[in-house]
């Protein structure tokens, strides 16, 4: 049952990395990764995250998973700064928001069972006995589709397919109520694409889980979302209900993205407008970053950053839509 109070919240959120250089390695520039990002992820829902390579959709992630600690801004989860908890609490949110990684080749230690790998993090939890860490496992293994067997096999003698669902086992298994997906489908075939991401749908209705789902393009996203954020360059561009965004997307950027999605019944690729790659995060373009590839683009669009515009929980960061209420309705 999807909530309208957030389950995670990230205000104003930064990161930058410092790059170093020379003999005695000072910090010579700065990787800005994330800049200055809002966002509420309401309990229960499948939020999408979307961009190309190098937005900062990973970083994000990390942010808030708790992995990486922000340059500045504030991240919650379940109303409670997950960088400013006491060390006990920090443990129970630990268990509280998992994740399954993009690859489940390396994601997976190649010289521990699977009864090892999906129980670690019970028995670094513990509190339970052996015959009942076991039992569990045994069900979460059941419940993502591999048999009884899997438990005393390694890694290696299980397809892309069966190792994500490992993955997927190792992150339900301490009953986590927050899941951020990185790119889970983008190592896949496409049929198993699709095998995944209607396991992660079932999971989600069955243990009323919240997800952050991260990829590169919209067409993996659009069944599993409630709504869809799309990044650019470390700044959300772009935020609606899923299927809002695919009827009347606002932003240039997300109208790049859907034309880059194959017509099926056509078996032709609309035409897109973006050229040109991602400009580098340590030397970010002035004004709107995204002008420079920007077929819409206007003389203030270089000079000035655009402020985030919003209708109806549909939001916009874009020079063309000045009309538009400035808060969130």
């Amino acid at each position: 049952m999807k909530s309208d109070s957030p389950l995670v919240a990230a205000y104003n959120v930064t990161k930058h990395f410092p790059v170093r250089g020379g003999l005695l390695l000072r910090e010579v520039d700065t990787v800005k990764a994330v800049n200055g990002v809002t966002l509420e992820i309401r309990e229960g829902e499948t939020f999408g995250l979307v961009g190309e390579s190098g937005c900062g959709k990973t970083t994000l992630g990390n942010i808030l998973l708790g992995l990486e600690r922000p340059t500045s801004g504030q991240v919650l989860f379940n109303g409670l700064d997950i960088y400013k908890t006491p060390k006990a609490e920090r443990k129970r949110l630990r268990q509280a928001i998992q994740i399954v990684f993009q690859d489940p080749y390396e994601s997976l230690n190649p010289r521990m069972t699977v009864g090892e790998i999906v129980s670690e993090g019970l028995r670094i939890q513990g509190g339970l006995k052996k015959a009942e860490i076991r039992r569990r496992v045994q069900e979460i293994l059941a419940l993502v589709g591999l048999d009884a067997k899997s438990y005393h096999r390694y890694p290696h003698e299980f397809s892309g397919g069966q190792r994500q669902r490992i993955g997927i086992a190792r992150a339900l298994v301490v009953q986590p109520r927050f899941i951020i997906c990185d790119e889970p489908v983008s190592a896949l075939d496409v049929s198993v694409q699709a095998q995944i991401i209607n396991l992660l749908s079932d999971l989600q209705k069955q243990y009323q889980l919240t997800f952050l789902f991260i990829a590169h393009g919209l067409a993996v996203v659009r069944y599993l979302s409630d709504r869809i954020g799309v990044m650019y360059l470390g700044k959300l561009v772009e935020v609606a209900p899923a299927q809002e965004l695919f009827d009347a997307p606002l932003h240039p950027y997300t109208r790049s993205l859907l034309a880059a999605i194959p017509d099926i019944e056509s078996n032709t690729m609309y035409e897109a407008s973006l050229s040109g790659d991602v400009p580098s995060p340590i030397c970010l373009p002035t004004g709107c970053t995204f002008h420079p590839r920007c077929d819409c683009r206007m003389e203030i669009c270089a000079r000035k950053e655009p402020e985030e515009y919003w209708t109806e929980g549909h939001m916009v960061r874009c020079h063309l839509y000045p009309h538009m209420v400035e808060t969130p309705s």
